[in-house]
């Protein structure tokens, strides 16, 4: 059995508004006890994807509001509390409860709830003698937002800014390292799994290695373990394997174009929880959804955009024939004479018809979405010419440079600023070295087009730290993820040491790659210093351990500390797939970024080192 987050999180969802009890045979809650709802904004996202409006009416919750919009009493009916466990939402609760504005309090917090909080929540309901409305207090461990069944993120804000800030000081690094600690922690929670954790040493990678493994160990030793793997969990002899990484593991995909469909959607159009706004053919803002119940999007989001343009119109055409066939069949034959079969023939060719019709209205609404999202994504192609930047980044990457006259035709071409932002700083990370003239001439160039140019400086800066450091060990350059560790906090990737030994044919991804050598387990230079921790066995020092830790494995969960993407996504997924037998990889991050986010958050970096900001205006303007 495969992991499946989504299903795991949506089933602890379904019985959280069930009262947390278990669900009936159909899997549904029990709708004839009318329940509200109250959750707070963070609690809502995790909900959105999941679970739609009208799915709550199925498992009896009748009303929903958000905790701090004011709220009416409503007698007789229980209310189900589904929060972050934080200060603001525990006085909150207490006040609820001392207006006594439901019958009863059924308390679901999104992680485990610190000890002062409950005491405070305790003493609260106490001294306003509401403590009897409280019927259940209840941890359930679902901190995190499941986009698809193999795609989450934490939803954590800015985390790269966060690790990196030069001014960050010890206790702030330990707070965040701890915040993705327990973030991971709620979704291994949710799978029932205890994977064994590998990392590359060094860096935010191996710290939430080190803290998740303790929270694991310290679980795994309580009564009441949520890792019991039984109830016929069929994988349970082979264990996944977590995959960490830091951002800077491979900058680059962060921040370059992609021109398959689904990382296009995101970045061009900002897709978000899986739902977008675009402009409708007839003037007026469309929303839609984009998620595993849109067959077109599950089966071409991998694909290039031309052959989903391509992808749109056979699916038009098929539509238009099956529409064809079946006003053939129930239109009766011209001037043929009237007989009795003739009626029970058009009968049941009319059942046919009558019956295919939800199913035809159903695609046509399908192929009307996506010719919509098409034809918006066509418009801002042309407009910056996305498909160049995207083959001419994937060419820089490949042959680790661009000729001079070709970058700066780029840069002063169509594109917005931040295009042509995110194309100068791949042009750096790509470069083996910098060419000063070079970086001059495209410091002038942004300047013409007015770019805020601190990202690009701060890159600039990261780089030229590597170079240095590199070329001092040059014996070991060889082996780049060596090479990539020496350089610990500023390491910009693991493609710069090596671009050309990185890449192969098909541009498969570092981080893909190397994922790739850990779900294999065998003997490989990129991935043999890597750290081994498994929170099951006893601890020992080293952080090697012994050979059946190191794989092979038919599950893994891959996670990006630092954002992550849809390229990165899509590419282990394709990975996975590719593989006899398929394997299966989950793919989770601290947030989901656009390039643009991403790059503004290199320009807050490069703002705090003091880099850049005299030179263009202060802020990206897009």
């Amino acid at each position: 059995m495969a992991l499946n987050l989504r299903q795991k999180q949506t089933e602890c969802i379904i019985r959280m508004l069930n009262l947390n009890q278990p669900l009936n045979a159909t899997g549904t809650a029990n709708e004839e006890a009318y329940k509200i709802l109250i959750y707070d904004k963070f609690c809502q996202n995790i909900l959105s994807p999941l679970i739609h409006v009208k799915d709550l009416r199925k498992h009896g919750v009748t009303l929903y509001f958000l905790i701090d919009k004011v709220r009416k009493p409503v007698h007789d009916v229980p209310a189900v509390y589904f929060v972050q466990p934080s200060q603001v939402n525990v006085q909150r609760i207490v006040a609820d409860a001392s207006q006594s504005l439901y019958d009863s309090f059924h308390l679901n917090f999104s992680s485990s709830i610190p000890r002062p909080l409950l005491e405070d929540l305790a003493s609260g309901t106490l001294h306003s003698e509401s403590i009897d409305k409280i019927s259940k207090v209840h941890d359930q461990y679902l901190e995190f937002v499941t986009l698809e069944n193999n795609l989450f993120s934490l939803a954590q804000k800015s985390c790269y800014v966060q690790l990196n800030d030069p001014s960050a000081g010890d206790r702030e690094i330990e707070e965040i390292v701890e915040k993705v600690a327990s973030g991971l922690f709620c979704v291994l929670a949710t799978l029932a799994v205890v994977p064994v954790i590998r990392c590359p040493r060094g860096g935010p990678a191996e710290m939430v290695a080190a803290v998740l493994d303790q929270k694991l160990r310290d679980h795994l030793l309580s009564k009441n373990n949520l890792f019991t793997e039984g109830g016929g969990f069929a994988s349970s002899f082979q264990r996944p394997v977590l995959c960490l990484f830091d951002r800077n593991f491979e900058l680059s995909v962060g921040i370059q174009h992609d021109f398959r469909y689904r990382p296009l959607v995101h970045d061009v159009l900002g897709l978000r929880l899986n739902r977008l706004s675009v402009q409708g053919e007839k003037g007026g803002m469309r929303s839609y959804e984009l998620d595993s119940s849109d067959p077109f999007w599950v089966a071409n989001g991998s694909l290039e955009f031309p052959e989903v343009a391509v992808e749109i119109e056979t699916q038009l055409n098929k539509y238009k024939k099956d529409v064809d066939e079946v006003n053939r069949r129930t239109g009766g034959t011209d001037g043929a004479e009237f007989e009795g079969t003739d009626l029970i023939g058009n009968t049941k060719h009319l059942m046919n018809a009558v019956n295919s019709l939800p199913e035809l209205t159903e695609r046509k609404q399908v192929i009307d979405k996506h010719t919509n999202i098409a034809t918006v994504l066509l418009g801002e192609i042309k407009e910056r010419s996305l498909d160049s930047y995207a083959k001419k980044e994937d060419e820089m990457m490949v042959r680790g440079g661009i000729d001079r006259n070709e970058l700066l035709g780029v840069l002063r071409g169509k594109g917005t600023k931040m295009d042509k932002l995110r194309f100068a700083i791949i042009y750096l990370i790509c470069s083996e070295s910098i060419n000063q003239s070079e970086v001059e001439a495209i410091e002038a160039a942004l300047r013409e087009s007015e770019v805020d140019n601190c990202a690009f400086q701060y890159v600039k800066k990261m780089k030229s730290l590597n170079v240095s450091l590199a070329s001092a060990n040059s014996a070991s350059r060889s082996n780049i993820v060596d090479w990539a560790e020496k350089l610990y906090g500023q390491s910009i990737s693991a493609v710069t040491a090596g671009v050309k030994n990185l890449l192969s044919g098909d541009r498969q991804l570092a981080l893909t790659r190397t994922v790739e050598a850990l779900m294999e387990g065998k003997p490989n230079p990129e991935v043999d210093s890597y750290l081994v921790l498994d929170p099951r066995a006893p601890k020992s020092g080293s952080g090697t351990s012994s050979s059946h830790l190191k794989g092979p494995f038919k599950e893994a969960i891959v996670f990006m500390i630092g954002g992550g993407n849809y390229m990165e996504y899509g590419s282990l997924q394709e990975f996975a797939q590719r593989q006899q037998p398929v394997k299966h990889v989950i793919y989770g991050t601290t947030e989901i970024l656009t390039g643009m986010e991403f790059v503004e958050q290199l320009t807050v970096l490069g703002q705090k080192m003091g880099l850049g900001g005299s030179v263009a205006p202060p802020a990206p303007t897009h």
